[in-house]
């Protein structure tokens, strides 16, 4: 509201709270802070788990970061922005979203203690910015390197990856079978290693244990025959993958036929029967004895398929279709009448199996497959979806690893580090700007500190420990080993991580801090659904939904 010739003027609409200057800094690191210890117990092989409930009383028991922050129910605009940090890295590098949080709000609870001295806020960012792209450099000169034939040093890097993530009894079995996957997927291009990892697909089935997980030369399709009377085993399969109803489809115009005698009828059913006889007939002819259909198959046209000994599965997702075409070499067709040999895919069996009381069809010992399976097997459902998450991670590990062909030891001993070589440049750089870099290099040993914590040890002498070490020995390979409570070399302990899964970590949490210190302004509408009493502000003025 401003005042004009004693006039008041209303600039936002009634009701709109505002909260400005270092008010609103102070909320936004507040609320970042506390995402940031909420996940920060689980950080490291010794972190704890979570529980969550959700409003239906469906529970999730899980240490991975990206699952938790997806699970609670924030609603503070800087919290928000912490869980896209997390989805962000989910998504380029399938893990180490626990590190990057917990990393960007160190960074502002360091920036906060700049802000009390009377340092800008962009004094601030911009000695953050230097600080990120130095931190990235100094990573690479850090980093050794790893070839793609190189299973023994992938192994390691996808035995830490799951360690410490509720799946340690099986993780040999796990890291061999991830290592495989991933390995019989990539494809190279122009002499680049390229991975897709939608490729690799992961069912998962209650009953047995983790050590009964296996890799399906293949695809599981979770649907079963779609006619008792078809081979439950099919050797030596040629596959037809049709993106077409194998039924009599209704007229593109509207259309009213007029039967008047029985005999139209019986002419009308006898063409129906004969144009399905017709496709079942082409299907035949082409040589393929399994189909996959991503459409429906008429009752009759099932029947054909049975007698003429066709194992025909229908209604299958796209998804699964394209996974099909890539481990079978066959081509999606989306006219019968096209259908020819060549479109024919081949797997050594296609089966239908029962597993935990349902059917499914594997298709396995497909020639090279660039598509592959990982059937996962745990005695809970708990069991098993934290099984999934634990592979979905080592999987964005190994493959990061393939692609870019740098690894970087844990334990730590990466960030120890870079902050001891960002302190040294630090000095070259003078200006205000020098306290932000500083306080950058600082914020990176939170994770020695908090995987020190973790583990029952004295964080401070612990890291100041590890500090001199690595100073003395010139060595930033050193970091703690949180089973046996001392510093250790980290090559030699076989704890590896990608590069990229540290780039991105540094990269997200250094830009989201930027993005909230920059903001000294908040202006929220009334919520709508506010009936007076509630916090109209979404969580403005709180810690939002989830907090307390």
């Amino acid at each position: 509201m401003v005042q004009m010739s004693g006039q008041p003027v209303l600039i936002l609409p009634e009701g709109t709270q505002r909260v400005v200057g270092k008010d609103a800094q102070r909320i936004n690191i507040l609320v970042a802070k506390a995402v940031a210890s909420a996940i920060k117990s689980t950080l490291g092989p010794k972190g704890m788990d979570k529980m969550l409930v959700d409003d239906l009383g469906d529970i999730v028991i899980t240490n991975d970061g990206a699952t938790i922050l997806d699970e609670m129910n924030v609603e503070h605009p800087a919290a928000k922005m912490m869980v896209e940090i997390a989805k962000t890295q989910d998504k380029e590098v399938g893990d180490g979203t626990t590190t990057a949080v917990v990393i960007a709000g160190e960074l502002l609870t360091k920036a906060e203690e700049l802000l009390d001295k009377k340092i800008h806020p962009t004094i601030v960012i911009k000695g953050y910015r230097i600080a990120a792209d130095k931190a990235i450099k100094e990573l690479d000169s850090i980093a050794m390197e790893v070839k793609p034939e190189d299973e023994k040093t992938l192994k390691k890097l996808a035995i830490t990856s799951m360690t410490g993530k509720g799946v340690e009894e099986a993780r040999d079995t796990l890291a061999s079978i991830v290592v495989s996957a991933v390995k019989q997927v990539a494809e190279k291009d122009n002499g680049k290693v390229v991975i897709d990892t939608d490729y690799i697909k992961i069912e998962k089935k209650q009953g047995g244990d983790l050590e009964d997980t296996e890799l399906i030369n293949g695809v599981i399709i979770d649907k079963e025959r779609v006619h008792p009377g078809m081979p439950r085993v099919v050797k030596d399969a040629k596959i037809a993958l049709i993106n077409a109803p194998i039924e009599v489809k209704e007229t593109e115009t509207d259309a009213e036929i007029r039967i008047t005698s029985p005999d139209q009828l019986q002419a009308f059913l006898d063409q129906e029967e004969k144009m399905l006889r017709e496709m079942v007939d082409k299907i035949k002819a082409s040589g393929a004895n399994v189909v996959f259909c991503q459409k429906g198959i008429d009752d009759l046209a099932q029947h054909f398929l049975a007698k003429e000994g066709i194992l025909a599965v229908r209604r299958v997702k796209k998804s699964d279709m394209e996974k099909l075409a890539k481990a079978t070499g066959a081509t999606i067709i989306t006219s019968i009448k096209d259908l020819s040999e060549k479109d024919l895919g081949y797997a050594g069996k296609v089966e239908e199996r029962k597993i935990s009381g349902e059917n499914m069809i594997f298709v396995e010992n497909c020639k090279d497959p660039k598509a592959v399976t990982i059937l996962v097997r745990g005695g809970t459902e708990h069991v098993v979806d934290e099984a999934e998450r634990a592979l979905n991670d080592a999987i964005g590990v190994v493959s990061s690893a393939m692609e870019d062909g740098k690894v970087v030891t844990g334990g730590g001993s990466t960030e120890v580090a870079l902050a001891m070589r960002l302190r040294e440049y630090a000095k070259t750089v003078g200006g205000r700007e020098q306290l932000a870099i500083e306080a950058f290099a600082n914020a990176l040993e939170i994770i020695p500190t908090t995987l020190a914590e973790s583990a029952g040890m004295d964080p401070i002498d612990t890291l100041v420990e590890l500090r001199a070490k690595q100073e003395k020995e010139k060595n930033p390979h050193l970091g703690i080993d949180v089973f046996k409570g001392k510093i250790v070399d980290m090559e030699k302990d076989n704890v590896l991580e990608p590069m990229r899964v540290k780039k991105q970590a540094i990269a997200s949490a250094s830009e989201a801090a930027e993005m909230i210190l920059r903001i000294d302004d908040i202006i929220a509408a009334t919520s709508k659904k506010s009936s007076g009493g509630g916090n109209e502000m979404g969580g403005m003025g709180g810690m939002g939904g989830g907090f307390e």
